[in-house]
C-alpha cells in the first residue's frame, strides 16, 4: 500500500470520527494495517561494486532503511492509540511522520529492486516494448539517462529522481520528488519504473560531494529487466508509442 493511499485512509477515518458523536471504535481498515518490515536484499552487499561500495550498501540498507521502517511502525502504532483515544490533534500531527518514514520505506523497497549486479544483468539495456517507448519519448536510452542525470544532479538538498509511466497521458516521464516523497504523491496515475536515491547517504561515503559521478556510475547496475516487467504490466491496456 502506498503512502498516499495510507494518508487518504487516515484522513477519511479522521473526517468520519469528527462527525461520529457516538464514539464508535477504530475503523477496521486501520486496525488491520500491518507494520512494515525491512526486506532482504536480492543480492550480496558487495555485489554492486565498484558502482556502489559494500560499505554504502550496508549502511543504506541496515541503518537508513531500517530507521524508516522503525519510525514508520512507531508512528503507525501511535496513530492507532490516538484514534482509539479520539485524540484528533495527535492524528493530524502524526501524518507528516507517516508520510516521511512510510515514503522512505516505499521508495527504498523499489530502489533495491531497481539495482542488480552486472553478472545478473545489471546495466543491460531494456528490451522492447520499453526500449521502443524510450526511443519514442527521449530519442534514445542515452537521452533518457542524460535527462535523469541532469534532473537528479539539480535536486536541491535531498530527494529522488524518477523514470516513470504516466498512465493518464500515456507517456514516459522523468520526475523528481523532495525528501522521501514517493512518485505517487505527484499523482496516482504515475507508476515508478526506476527511482534513484539522491540523498547523500546513498553515495557520500564513496563519492563525497560528487553526486554527478554517482549518477553516472549507477547506470552500470540498473536493473532494466525489473523496469521492463513493471512497464509491461501497466501498459497491457495502453498504447503509448
Amino acid at each position: 500500500m502506498t503512502t498516499t493511499v495510507i494518508i487518504i485512509i487516515f484522513l477519511a477515518i479522521f473526517a468520519t470520527s469528527l462527525h461520529n458523536a457516538r464514539g464508535a471504535t477504530m475503523e477496521p481498515c486501520l486496525e488491520s494495517m500491518k507494520t512494515a518490515s525491512l526486506p532482504d536484499l536480492p543480492y550480496a552487499y558487495d555485489a554492486l561494486e565498484p558502482a556502489i561500495s559494500e560499505e554504502i550498501m550496508r549502511l543504506h540498507h541496515q541503518k537508513h532503511h531500517q530507521t524508516y521502517v522503525t519510525q514508520y511502525n512507531k508512528a503507525l502504532n501511535s496513530l492507532r492509540s490516538a484514534m482509539a483515544d479520539g485524540d484528533h490533534s495527535s492524528v493530524v500531527k502524526l501524518q507528516s511522520l507517516i508520510k516521511f518514514n512510510g515514503g522512505g520505506h516505499v521508495n527504498h523497497a523499489i530502489f533495491w529492486k531497481n539495482l542488480a549486479p552486472i553478472h545478473e544483468g545489471g546495466g543491460k539495456p531494456p528490451h522492447d516494448p520499453l526500449s521502443s517507448a524510450i526511443d519514442a519519448h527521449f530519442g534514445s536510452l542515452e537521452g533518457l539517462i542524460q535527462k535523469m542525470n541532469a534532473e537528479g544532479a539539480a535536486v536541491q538538498g535531498s530527494g529522488w529522481v524518477w523514470f516513470g509511466l504516466d498512465r493518464e497521458l500515456k507517456r514516459l516521464v522523468v520526475e523528481t520528488t523532495a525528501n522521501q516523497d514517493p512518485l505517487v504523491t505527484k499523482g496516482s496515475h504515475l507508476v515508478p519504473l526506476i527511482g534513484i536515491d539522491v540523498w547523500e547517504h546513498a553515495y557520500y561515503p564513496q563519492y563525497k560531494n560528487a553526486r554527478a559521478e554517482y549518477l553516472k556510475n549507477i547506470w552500470t547496475v540498473i536493473n532494466w529487466k525489473y523496469a521492463s516487467d513493471v512497464f509491461e504490466k501497466h501498459t497491457r491496456d495502453l498504447d503509448i508509442n
